[in-house]
């Protein structure tokens, strides 16, 4: 899923989160507290969700939490729709092949985990695709020919299925991607303590398939250099020269692998630090520029992004309810 590097969003975007009863809890919240967080550390909220079900109302999951609903429309609106199951691929509430229709009719993306992504595949007798590596003895007592995709989601066109459970943080991550940059994606992990952003190709971490690293080594030692100096940026030659690469390849890695230059996202991780400082602690605007790296000019630069003086964003976002 490429990324986009913008300071704002050209809209807000509309997430559906439809919920089956008995829904499991660990993907409710990764999908809607990565969203929540985004709308927090991004300058404009750009992301707007709302809970369904198939016929509204409230909704508890097996951990004995609930969830009020909307009922799920015939002609919706949303972006995106994520499917959230409940352990059980037989319940007729992901029997939803009408809705997926009505959302992909209209261009919106949708995202099956785990027992949704069972139901998908065995309705549709597809091979490949993702869906929880518990989820396979499912497929083979239906008579499958085939094993689900133990990769942690897989994306054909506008239907992305999931193995659900933690990888529902790094698929929301990934959506999230699309629409802020990169360095507020890795503010938004920094925050929920992901430490590792998986890609859609990862594979699920279970006895008797090894786990694939993600990402690029180089590149994520790169990023490790610049989040262990803030305070006192290491200019870019000395970096690449520390990792044995030349300008010209940490360029087309940054520019492949998160959709901006070195300097780029450098100076946006600083700003984004210093967002978080600035909304959470009661340092003064000089105090949190000299700790990000920017010894001048840091309202200039801070303002040319999120569009607002630093002073006016900390009134703006410390008002009751915005947190």
């Amino acid at each position: 899923m490429a990324e986009r590097q913008a300071p704002y969003p050209e809209r807000q975007w509309q997430v559906d989160i439809l919920v089956a009863d008995g829904f499991v809890l660990t993907e409710l919240a990764g999908v809607a507290d990565v969203l929540r967080i985004a709308n927090r550390v991004c300058p404009v909220p750009p992301f707007a969700y709302t809970y369904r079900s198939l016929r509204g109302g409230t909704v508890a999951c097996r951990a004995g939490a609930w969830v009020e609903t909307e009922p799920v429309i015939r002609q919706p609106t949303a972006d995106y729709l994520f499917v959230i199951g409940n352990t059980d691929p037989d319940h007729p509430d992901l029997s939803i092949a009408r809705v997926i229709s009505d959302y992909t009719h209209r261009g919106a993306q949708v995202f099956l985990l785990a027992e949704a992504a069972s139901r998908y595949i065995k309705d549709k007798g597809a091979e490949d695709h993702a869906t929880h590596w518990e989820n396979a003895s499912f497929l083979r007592e239906r008579g499958a020919g085939f094993d689900a995709k133990f990769s942690i989601a897989t994306e054909h066109g506008l239907v992305v299925t999931c193995a659900g459970m933690g990888a529902t943080v790094d698929v929301t991550l990934a959506l999230i991607g699309r629409h802020v940059s990169g360095a507020a994606k890795m503010t938004v992990a920094d925050i929920m303590l992901h430490e590792n952003i998986r890609d859609f190709g990862s594979m699920q971490p279970f006895s008797g398939v090894k786990a694939t690293t993600t990402g690029d080594d180089k590149l994520d030692q790169c990023i490790k250099i610049m989040q262990a100096n803030i305070e006192d940026p290491v200019p870019i030659n000395e970096i690449v020269a520390a990792l044995g690469l030349s300008n010209r390849s940490l360029e087309r890695k940054f520019k492949t692998y998160l959709g901006a230059t070195p300097n780029g996202f450098y100076r946006e991780m600083r700003l984004a630090k210093a967002n978080n400082l600035l909304l959470n602690t009661t340092l003064s605007v000089r105090e949190i520029g000299l700790a990000c790296g920017f010894p001048n000019g840091f309202s200039t630069i801070y303002k040319s992004v999120y569009g607002v003086t630093p002073f006016v964003m900390r009134r703006q976002r410390r008002a009751p309810g915005t947190r």
